[in-house]
């Protein structure tokens, strides 16, 4: 249901609290008094049966009594108390409820009709959101809103902390009490059995109060649902993950906890990536995060450059940078000349710049203004050890006033106890996030490296439709069919590298030998050394059966090693039959070992995640530990950054003996493997082992391809990320103009821009009802960057003028959260319009949500826009006039024909 009446449960003007209690350690006791002690200002209603005063508040006996309808109600009733009271509740007005503490089933255990669907049903006609049950409640600081069971007070911030774990929740307000951090609001998700973690992304990622989102999860549920809130709110503010279960014995943990499985973590791993945000460890890197990355600027690179006072914190912080993946930035000579005669005599102007103990406020100053413009340097750290708490709070000081002055990124390690906090306190209000390490320092610098590689990977958006090459569908459907004509589930070798082959992935070139003899002719015809490999429709793995034989040098190897292959079939699987062997030429290259011997072996796994959907693992033959993991749909982009990102980087980096693998062919086959995913919803598995890969290319020299007919499902609907959809681009013809309808890219942000900026401010006003002239870069991302799922937008592009290119009209579509009602907005440039521009696109939005599923399309329409009220009503819609408003509502019932 994403974020409807989620207002009531973050923002109430009024609240109840059922099952109250003047018992101390009752839950309805807490409750009331952690209420009370917060100092909401809205209206407190006490419920209970014996109706006497709750802690000095007068009760009412039931829901009936109560004197109006609250926002919120907070339920600490049994279990088998709660459908009734949901249902009382929801007659009443009610539209947001918190279970506290209250659990309907066991985890592990099913769930059946009743109470968990009970209460549900209750809450639907209604829409009465439930955060819960087994909640430990929330709290909004600027409310004075403490409405559950946290007895630590939280100080008000701009950070929202979102868990599915509430002793997790006490611990870390607690932690946070004790190191000042504030926040704009707790949640406590519990059991989930309504909002969940993706509806309290979708509220907070458009919420002016919160900067960056915390969010520790064991599970999650919709993964499409999920990535989409995610995707949604991390192109806003950051979003920093702690996510349980990385190891088995985690995983078990998490799932007796939360009653679901936690998924597989290296998936989770990459989804989170592909989402824009930032996964971290412990409760102590989730907090640094935040800061890091609501306060600092976001770095451009891995160079830092580390500026201290003291030898041994620029080693330790030096290793910490490496180990971390980063870098340290390689001054340049116009820089270490600067710097030269502000050093002492001891130090040298190298990475890491040691200033000296002695080092005065004025000197840090001075070598940090030099090294913010310096060139080839991303971020600078400044560590300053204590040599006594007046310079070392005055060095703070002179720093600050320099990075006030400067857009580049700084970080800074005021090392000590109190004294050193209360020294930095310049820095910190100059916006430079101060640790109190140098290896706490590194790692925030290095959480927003890898932030900022999540928010290039959100950005990209893979097509559903290849532009780069035509593969041969016609081939891959018949081979399919024949499968399924059939009845088999696997795709062996030959037809495998065929089905490969039909989408422009390389392949050795495989013979079909029925027999031993026909085995050798093929042999002597086709070149030595051969491979001769075994077929057999019941053989899963030719391993078993040691079916595999390479560098086969004449016609009697060929004779033997097929009678052995034979003998051992007979002897180790009488129950398969043998169908024959497959045979290949070993190929050479000039100056080389047969490829066999001179690429590199990978391994490609394609398999379909319980959670996520199809996903491709790339990994090194015979190792596990160096896999690269991600969520198809892939482009070439996301697949070389899949592998940049993983310890296979280094595995195809060259060597004293071997040149470096042609990274670009392996992303090209990951691609490939992709789109075939995405077109045949039948595959469930492929494997390809190995994947021979060199400076000259990637070769599929075996694969394996798993099939379940039948599937109804279109490749797209399996994907937790839904592609850019290319087959709705269309050419149209306007009055000897063309144009390109399609959907918008997130690439589009600069013509989007472009396109807001040369619309007259009387059609700006009709489309977004208040004058703009520029979007925000947030605001551009939100209307650019969209998931094609709840949301799509069409815009149309000049394709003949001077200005080719451009943006010059667009139309969206929201569709409502858990509705089959869509909302449109429609704008054309002003020097385009009188072209029926805005009609052809209001039609494509029409048909695009009537085969979507949507059921009923309106719009709002400023009552003085006739000619946006002709164009609806030339489209087939109904206009009505809002009484005593200045809005018209059209409105367009999709289940009918075309008007």
């Amino acid at each position: 249901m994403t974020v409807r009446n989620l207002q009531f449960l973050f923002r109430p003007r009024s609240l109840a609290v059922i099952g109250a209690s003047n018992r101390v350690h009752s839950v309805g006791g807490m409750v009331m008094r952690n209420l009370l002690k917060g100092g909401f200002g809205g209206s407190i209603f006490p419920v209970s049966r014996k109706g006497a005063k709750i802690a000095g508040v007068p009760a009412y006996r039931d829901v009936a009594q109560l004197p109006e309808a609250p926002d919120l109600a907070l339920i600490c009733t049994p279990s088998e108390t709660l459908p009734q009271i949901v249902h009382e509740l929801g007659e009443r007005g009610t539209r947001a409820i918190a279970i506290v503490a209250s659990t309907l089933h066991t985890p592990g255990e099913p769930e059946g009709d009743s109470p968990q669907q009970a209460i549900l049903s209750a809450a639907r006609p209604h829409l009465l959101r439930i955060l819960g049950p087994d909640s430990m409640g929330l709290v909004v600081p600027e409310l004075g809103l403490n409405a559950g069971l946290f007895p630590t007070p939280a100080k008000r911030g701009h950070v929202a902390f979102v868990s599915q774990s509430g002793t997790l929740t006490a611990a870390a307000l607690d932690w946070a009490a004790s190191r000042g951090i504030g926040f704009s609001s707790i949640v406590c998700l519990g059991d989930a059995v309504d909002v969940d973690a993706a509806d309290t992304l979708d509220y907070l990622g458009t919420d002016p109060d919160t900067r960056a989102v915390l969010l520790y999860i064991e599970s999650t549920g919709n993964a499409r649902k999920f990535l989409s809130a995610a995707r949604s709110a991390s192109r806003n503010k950051p979003v920093v993950v702690l996510k349980a279960g990385r190891t088995a014995a985690g995983a078990q943990a998490a799932m007796r906890h939360t009653g679901s499985h936690p998924g597989n973590d290296q998936v989770f791993d990459a989804a989170i990536r592909r989402a824009g945000m930032l996964r971290v460890r412990t409760i102590a890197e989730l907090f640094a995060a935040a800061e890091t990355l609501a306060r600092g600027r976001e770095p451009n690179g891995e160079r830092m450059t580390i500026l201290t006072n003291a030898g041994g914190p620029g080693v330790v912080a030096t290793d910490a940078l490496i180990t971390s993946g980063g870098e340290l930035a390689m001054l340049t000579g116009e820089t270490t000349e600067r710097l030269g005669p502000l050093l002492p005599p001891s130090s040298h102007a190298g990475n890491p710049i040691d200033l000296g103990g002695d080092a005065t406020p004025e000197r840090y100053a001075e070598v940090l203004g030099i090294l913010l413009n310096e060139p080839v340097s991303d971020a600078v750290l400044l560590i300053n050890g204590p040599s006594g708490a007046a310079r070392s709070r005055q060095i703070g000081e002179a720093c600050a006033a320099v990075v006030r002055k400067s857009s580049r990124n700084v970080l800074a390690c005021w090392m000590g106890g109190e004294g050193a906090r209360r020294s930095s306190a310049a820095l910190r209000g100059a916006g430079v996030a101060v640790h109190a390490t140098p290896e706490a320092a590194v790692e925030a610098f290095m959480h927003g490296v890898r932030h900022k590689r999540s928010q290039e990977a959100l950005q990209e958006a893979p097509s559903s439709l290849p532009s780069d090459f035509a593969p041969d569908r016609a081939e891959a459907e018949s081979l399919l069919h024949q499968a399924a004509a059939a009845k088999r589930v696997w795709l062996g070798d030959p037809e495998g590298k065929m089905l490969l082959a039909a989408y422009g992935i390389p392949t050795v070139a495989t013979h079909v030998a029925s027999t031993v003899e026909a085995a050798v002719e093929i042999a002597a015809r086709i070149g030595f050394p051969v491979a001769l490999k075994v077929l057999s429709p019941e053989l899963e793995h030719r391993a078993d059966v040691g079916g595999v034989m390479l560098n086969l040098e004449s016609e009697d190897e060929v004779r033997r090693a097929a009678g052995d292959i034979s003998r051992r079939m007979k002897q180790w699987r009488p129950d398969a039959s043998l169908a024959g062997f497959a045979v290949q030429r070993m190929i050479r290259r000039p100056g080389t070992m047969p490829l066999r011997h001179s690429g590199h072996e990978l391994v490609v796994e394609a398999i379909e995640d319980a959670i996520f959907g199809p996903v491709i693992h790339l990994r090194p033959a015979g190792r596990a530990d160096s896999a690269a993991v991600g969520l198809v749909p892939l482009n070439a982009s996301l697949a070389c950054e899949m592998i940049a990102t993983t310890r296979l980087s280094g595995v195809l980096a060259a060597t004293r003996n071997r040149p470096a693998a042609d990274v670009g062919a392996i992303a090209t086959v990951l691609t490939r493997v992709s789109q075939l995913l995405v077109d045949r919803p039948e595959i469930v598995e492929i494997r390809i082992d190995p994947l021979l890969c060199d400076d000259r290319g990637a070769m599929a020299l075996e694969v394996l391809i798993r099939l379940e007919h039948g599937r109804s499902a279109s490749g797209c609907d399996r994907l937790a990320i839904r592609p850019y959809p290319k087959q709705l681009e269309e050419f149209i013809e306007l009055r000897d103009h063309r144009f390109l309808l399609r959907p918008i890219r997130p690439e589009d942000a600069r013509l989007y821009a472009e396109f807001i900026a040369r619309t007259d401010s009387p059609d700006i006003l009709f489309r977004f009802f208040t004058l703009i002239r520029q979007l925000p870069a947030r605001d551009l991302a939100r209307y650019t960057q969209i998931d094609y799922d709840r949301d799509m937008a069409f815009v149309a592009v000049d394709c003949v003028s001077r200005d080719g290119g451009q943006i010059v009209g667009e139309v969206r579509a929201f569709r409502y959260p858990d509705s089959a009602t869509a909302e449109f907005a429609i704008l054309v440039r002003s020097d385009m319009k009188q072209r029926g521009l805005g009609r052809a696109l209001l039609q494509k939005m029409i048909a695009y949500c009537r085969a979507s599923g949507v059921q009923e399309l309106i719009g709002q329409i400023r009552s003085e826009n006739r000619a946006m009220i002709v164009l609806a009503q030339r489209c087939g819609m109904t206009v009505e006039a809002q009484p005593g408003m200045s809005i018209a509502v059209a409105h367009l019932d999709l289940q009918k024909g075309p008007p």
